[in-house]
């Protein structure tokens, strides 16, 4: 499947789509491309609050385009790995069977698979500013995200992988 259509399939089904990815095989490169497109992605979610943060404030757009792009670009990721091996090593002292890939992999297409409403949020953000609407979309965000990552994080480490249809 073409990422778009594994992103919708997820919003149905996150750990069979999760199950499937891990069928392909262990591809490190594909996870790492899934991590970056995802941070990429936040990152062009941060630009309307940026742009409205610096008209407001008078501050240097470009200054806080930078320090965003250092945060979600190269410190995130960096990050987002040490988080995946903390819980999966915490899964596998509750006996999770599933690879570090795996857990990595779930993690990081979380991440990418919410990326949709990241982007919602970063528009809200821009263009109506904080209030109950940027409230409402982060925490729909977040329960996406907890979701498609702890959906695909059971089926790799408790689930059954073989049947990935």
């Amino acid at each position: 499947m073409s990422v778009t259509r594994d992103i919708v399939a997820t919003y149905k089904a996150p750990g069979r789509v999760m199950a499937r990815m891990v069928a392909r095989g262990q591809r490190e490169d594909r996870a790492l491309i899934i991590l970056m497109v995802g941070c990429i992605l936040v990152f062009i979610a941060q630009w309307p609050r940026l742009a409205r943060q610096a008209y407001m404030t008078g501050q240097d757009l470009n200054m806080l385009l930078g320090g965003t792009l250092l945060a979600w670009l190269f410190i995130m990721p960096l990050l987002l790995y040490v988080m995946a091996l903390i819980v999966h090593l915490g899964a596998r002292t509750f006996g999770g069977k599933g690879s570090g890939y795996g857990a990595r992999l779930s993690l990081f297409w979380a991440l990418l698979a919410s990326s949709p409403v990241v982007l919602l949020h970063g528009l809200v953000a821009g263009f109506i500013g904080s209030g109950p609407a940027l409230d409402g979309v982060g925490l729909l965000w977040l329960m996406l995200f907890a979701w498609f990552w702890i959906a695909g994080l059971i089926r790799i480490e408790w689930g059954d992988q073989s049947d990935p249809a």
